[in-house]
This record gives structure tokens, C-alpha cells and sequence, in this order.
């Protein structure tokens, strides 16, 4: 049997839902640890320090996924740390790949979001203004350090060179087994690649009206999932919910749309498109029958950037100047 492939995997700025990804693998990650050998993942999974990533040798990696934005010093550190410590780095997840959710708040200035979180949530008791600093003198002789906050999120690929992608918040465990397989045959694409199935969420969508002969019509009148209840048959988008199924990459057979609930984008964008919230803008726009559906649009959606670059401001021609 050949040798098993060096694995890491590095949680940055995320909620660790990615890694929960891959543990949904259940029996089947038992299978992969066949061919796996887990060298290095933190700071969830396995007991291991980040000067241990820093001890090994260049190279001696042979795949790594990197989970999670980047916002503090730290992470960008480890970032690069793991770069040259391996020799295939894959972006897994949508903050990793497109930065995310918490990619939106590079809409807001740093001083905003801070005064936000530690000065005027309800539940906050700050009374002197305290803070978080990078660094903190205790007694005169103790000093105290934090990793700095930056100005702005980041995707991986900001920072590194990235061999490969893989969308979702979180990517679907079903298809994470996909990759996993096909990571292991070594039948990749070429590198910069996204790993998916070049299908959109429409393509398998049950609710497609394509599937019952059934044209497409305009769309009168625009609604938000807080509006009412979505009608359990039917294309949403033709019932005049903001669905991005037509755009986004369906490696998660289209699970958001089983549940009733309009896609927002997190599969990221399917093969071809660079910028994703401008094609969903242009998407959006191709789809309203009327004068009157623009301007519900605008009202019902006054900060559009939020809808169309809620996974994927970082990654964007905008980037922190929507």
C-alpha cells in the first residue's frame, strides 16, 4: 500500500461548522483515514500547538485545508505558516474561499463594529469603555497580549497562493466525501480550480419549473421570507422570493430549497462567474416584470450589497467598499 497522504487543517476566522462537515462523514471518514494520516488540526480537533505546524519542514504536507476567514494577526500568520508547509492548500468553506458571513463587516469601520460588540449590545455593561488592545501591562510587570484585529476580512487567497476551492457554509457532507474521494484518486482538475459538480443549485432543484414544462414569467412583486409564509410548491422565485439558485453552485442538492428557504449564495459561484454579487444583481434584474417590482426591491432590500455579497463580499471587485 502506498504511503498515506500528510493531512491538515488549520481553523482561522470560523465557527468550526466546516470541520463539523467533515466529521458528518461518519463511517465514510473511516474509509478516508485509510489513506490519511492527520498531521496537524487545530485548534479544534487534535492537541496540537501552533508551534508544532511551525517546527515541520517545508513541504511535508502533502494536503491541507485551511477553514475560516482572515481578520486577526493570527490568523494571517498561520496562514502563511501552513502555505509552506504544504504542498496542496485547499480553501474549504465559504469563509475560507469567498470570506463569508463575516465578510459583511467590512461594510462597517472597525470603531463602529467595536463599539457595537463592547458598548452598546444590551447585554453590555461597559461603563469605562474598556476595549480589547493587542497588548496589556498587568501590575506594571505581567504583559498581556491579544492577536491584533485588521482593518478588514480576507479570504485565504488574499494572503496565499490556493490550489483549490470548495464552497458551502458548510460544504455538504455528501459532497465533501466526493472531494475527499476524489482528492485521494488525485484526479483534480486543473489548479485554482473550484471542486463541485459545475451544476447549480437550479439544476437540482426539485422546484425547478424546467423539471414540469413550465415556463419562466416575470416577476410582479418582490417578497422577503419575513413577509409570509413561502408556498411549499413552485420556483420561489416565481412566487417572487430572492432565490440564487440560478447562479450558485449546487453541491448541496439544493438543501435550502427542501426546506422551503430561498439559496443565498453560499455554494459559491458556479463555473465562469468572477464576481458573484454583480451577477446576481444582473440575475435579480433579468427576472422583474415591472417598474413597480424595482422599487419593491429597493424597499424591501435598501442595502443590497448585503443580499447579493452576503458570502462573498471579501472576495469581490467591491471588496470593502460596498
Amino acid at each position: 500500500m502506498a504511503d498515506k497522504i500528510k493531512f491538515g487543517f488549520l481553523l482561522t476566522g470560523g465557527c468550526a461548522g466546516c470541520e463539523m462537515a467533515m466529521v458528518d462523514l461518519s463511517e465514510n471518514l473511516l474509509g478516508a483515514l485509510e489513506h490519511i494520516e492527520v498531521v496537524f488540526w487545530a485548534p479544534t480537533v487534535a492537541d496540537v500547538k501552533y508551534k508544532d505546524l511551525e517546527a515541520m519542514e517545508d513541504n511535508s504536507i502533502d494536503l491541507a485545508f485551511v477553514d475560516g476567514m482572515v481578520r486577526l494577526s493570527e490568523h494571517e500568520h498561520m496562514v502563511k505558516v501552513l502555505r509552506a508547509k504544504s504542498k496542496v492548500l485547499v480553501a474549504f468553506g465559504a469563509c475560507a474561499a469567498l470570506g463569508g458571513i463575516p465578510g459583511m463587516a467590512n461594510v462597517h469601520p472597525t470603531g463602529e463594529l467595536f463599539q457595537q460588540a463592547y458598548k452598546d449590545t444590551f447585554s453590555t455593561e461597559n461603563p469605562e469603555d474598556v476595549y480589547p488592545q493587542p497588548e496589556y501591562l498587568l501590575d506594571g510587570k505581567y504583559n498581556l497580549t491579544l492577536p491584533a484585529f485588521q482593518d478588514k476580512v480576507r479570504t485565504i487567497q488574499d494572503l496565499v497562493d490556493v490550489d483549490y476551492f470548495v464552497g458551502g457554509c458548510p460544504p455538504h457532507h455528501e459532497f465533501v466525501a466526493k472531494a475527499v474521494e476524489l482528492i485521494i484518486s488525485g484526479n483534480l482538475p486543473p489548479k485554482g480550480s473550484w471542486l463541485t459538480s459545475g451544476k447549480a443549485v437550479c439544476d437540482v432543484c426539485k422546484r425547478n419549473p424546467a423539471n414540469e414544462n413550465m415556463e419562466r414569467v416575470p416577476v410582479e412583486h418582490v417578497k422577503r421570507t419575513v413577509d409570509g409564509h413561502p408556498e411549499e410548491k413552485g420556483c420561489l422565485l416565481q412566487h417572487g422570493y430572492l432565490c440564487l439558485g440560478p447562479i450558485t453552485q449546487g453541491d448541496c442538492g439544493a438543501s435550502c430549497l427542501n426546506v422551503n428557504m430561498p439559496c443565498r449564495g453560499c455554494g459559491g459561484p458556479i463555473p465562469g462567474i468572477t464576481d458573484y454579487g454583480a451577477k446576481a444583481v444582473s440575475a435579480i434584474g433579468s427576472i422583474l416584470g415591472s417598474q413597480e417590482a424595482v422599487d419593491e426591491l429597493m424597499e424591501k432590500f435598501p442595502t443590497l450589497s448585503k443580499l447579493v455579497y452576503r458570502y462573498s463580499l471579501p472576495a469581490s471587485r467591491l471588496k470593502s467598499k460596498a
